[in-house]
């Protein structure tokens, strides 16, 4: 479920329900966030938006793979618009993020401006563990925000790394204490919807007009890329083993 609230000030939070499963996207789930942002979006009272996890152990784990998301028609644009991809959030967004940061869940930090973490949290995109690769904004923001070396040690490798890691390469904005978290995102929340929303919007669409335009030329490649990878039939290998909870056997290429 994906819940929301209006805060004091304009603030609003957005809250990823789903703790059983490390707060993973299901459908209805992604379908929620994909209609939530462009509202949030074109609401003239809403100033930041704080988006966070249930609980203390996941801000978000990416997609549900055992509820076969990947089966649903339309999947790849869905998730692009509910991961804000190509669609950039054009309200100040930051992630206050609680426990483990993977996959899909890694790829909607991405588009925060400002991202809390938890000295406990962990951050990795293991999609080529299992067949895939970051297609909804991982491949392109990661390398733009945290340089080319940085990022492909992430996403060739699929491994994880703790949020001491993560603020030494740039991933994060701070790093705090679990029970500081939220008040810190908070804090920054108050403080940017405090401030002149035409300057806020602004500085925001200046730092973010080259990105924009970059990634929506990247993006066609990144879909063709995509498709090749599901003709190899690596993906299904990959879901299947990630079910089963085993390690994937691939053939040669």
């Amino acid at each position: 479920m994906i819940r929301h609230e209006r805060l004091n000030g304009g603030v609003l939070r957005v809250e990823i329900d789903n703790p059983a499963r490390r707060n993973a996207l299901d459908i209805p789930m992604f379908e929620a966030l994909a209609a939530l942002w462009p509202r949030l979006g074109s609401d003239r009272s809403v100033r930041a938006i704080v988006v966070t996890g249930a609980g203390d152990r996941a801000f978000c784990a990416g997609a549900d793979l055992t509820a076969n998301v990947t089966d649903h028609p339309g999947f790849a644009d869905l998730v692009a618009r509910a991961l804000l991809k190509t669609d950039l959030m054009v309200k100040p967004l930051i992630a206050a993020i609680n426990g483990h940061c993977l996959a899909g869940g890694l790829e909607l930090a991405l588009a925060a401006d400002i991202r809390i973490a938890s000295r406990a949290a962990s951050f990795g995109l293991p999609e080529v563990k299992w067949g895939l690769i970051p297609s909804a904004g991982g491949t392109m923001k990661l390398v733009d925000q945290i340089g080319y070396a940085a990022a492909m040690d992430l996403l060739l490798t699929g491994r994880m790394i703790d949020a001491a890691d993560a603020a030494r390469i740039g991933l994060v904005t701070e790093v705090c204490d679990p029970s500081e978290v939220w008040r810190r995102a908070l804090e920054r929340a108050e403080m940017i919807a405090a401030a002149s929303p035409h300057a806020v919007r602004a500085a925001k669409q200046a730092a973010l007009s080259a990105r924009a335009a970059r990634y929506a030329v990247q993006e066609p490649v990144e879909q063709a890329l995509v498709a090749e990878l599901w003709a190899t039939g690596h993906v299904k290998i990959g879901a299947a083993a990630f079910a089963a909870k085993r390690a994937p056997v691939y053939g040669d290429d």
